[in-house]
């Protein structure tokens, strides 16, 4: 579904990602770890088109999306939810979902709200409250729920658990585990390491702009090296 080969990329002239190649496929939930600074942001965005690949091939569902526009690549069904979760803290829980339908699932918008509200039962009750006087983990839900709206076909996670309270990261990684199992491809960008493993089919481990690593969560488990040098566990 989405094919990487030798990406570079970076900010201005400053070259970040050093060659990075990595593929996902239907179905899978793949992991990219590392920790700060190692590209992992800059390979979500890159690959979205926020920022130009200075060179590289990006395919997404046999297509080239390598110089394709963000609204181009979010049309194909390739949805990030960014670092932050990034709603509109002034707009409702509503409006920030019907954004999430804007260029892509509109004609799907009333089924994928009633989709949104199973998974999210809470949001529901919230509709008319402001984003910005939700909680953290509820204004993670609502940014997922936005971009369930427009009906992805490989959904970036970058950093969902980030901030919050250890009983909400593992109803996170349990909802990203129940997502895929609706079939919904995920690549999940986490610094989580132990609970990323225990729900990806396969890793990667991005360190300083290239890939150290990548194999199943067993195969980098059973590196000792690895896990030392790069994961800390």
């Amino acid at each position: 579904m989405l094919e990487v080969r030798d990406l570079r990329g970076g900010y201005g002239s400053v070259e970040v990602l050093r060659g990075v190649s990595l593929e996902i496929r239907g179905g899978e939930i793949v992991a990219v770890l590392g920790s700060n600074g190692a590209g992992k942001s800059t390979f979500n965005n890159t690959v979205c088109g926020l920022y130009p690949a200075f060179s590289g091939r990006i395919g997404f569902d046999g297509g080239d999306i390598t110089r394709a526009h963000p609204t181009e690549i979010v049309a194909a069904g390739l949805i990030q939810v960014p670092e932050g979760r990034r709603v509109f803290p002034n707009l409702s829980v509503l409006e920030n979902l019907e954004l999430g339908s804007y260029r892509r699932g509109r004609t799907g918008r009333a089924r994928n709200f009633e989709r949104v509200f199973t998974v999210f039962p809470r949001l529901k009750e919230r509709t008319a409250q402001r984003a910005g006087t939700l909680s953290g983990g509820e204004q993670q839900m609502l940014a997922i729920g936005r971009s369930l709206m427009a009906e992805p076909r490989l959904l970036i996670l970058d950093e969902p658990s980030l901030g919050l309270a250890p009983l909400l990261v593992e109803e996170m990684f349990a909802l990203i585990h129940r997502l895929n199992e609706d079939g919904l491809a995920i690549l999940l960008v986490e610094q989580n390491v132990g609970q990323s493993l225990e729900i990806a089919h396969r890793a990667y481990v991005l360190e300083n702009g290239a890939i150290a690593f990548h194999g199943t969560p067993a195969e980098l488990l059973a590196n000792r090296e690895l896990k030392r040098a790069y994961l800390g566990i």
